[in-house]
């Protein structure tokens, strides 16, 4: 196990970068074998290869801001 922690870097108009030790799993438990140490999962939605990014946030013309220009869930009260 590592001492690294898990990172979750928003891209500016693109995925979302995980990097880390880290286990991706379906709402059912079931778990999403990665493929590599750090991953790109999709945030536009239209990707063909969810919940990994391939790209189609592109042509898609997806907009979301990279950090703390971003909103928290929920709001602001």
């Amino acid at each position: 196990m590592s001492d690294e922690p898990v990172t979750v870097t928003p891209c500016e108009d693109g995925p979302l970068l995980i990097r880390g030790e880290f286990a991706l799993v379906t709402q059912d438990g079931e778990r999403i074998p990665p493929g590599r140490a750090t991953v790109a999962l999709c945030r536009c939605g239209r990707s063909a290869a969810k919940p990994f990014c391939d790209g189609s946030h592109k042509t898609a013309g997806f907009r979301a801001p990279s950090g703390q220009e971003a909103e928290p869930a929920g709001g602001a009260g």
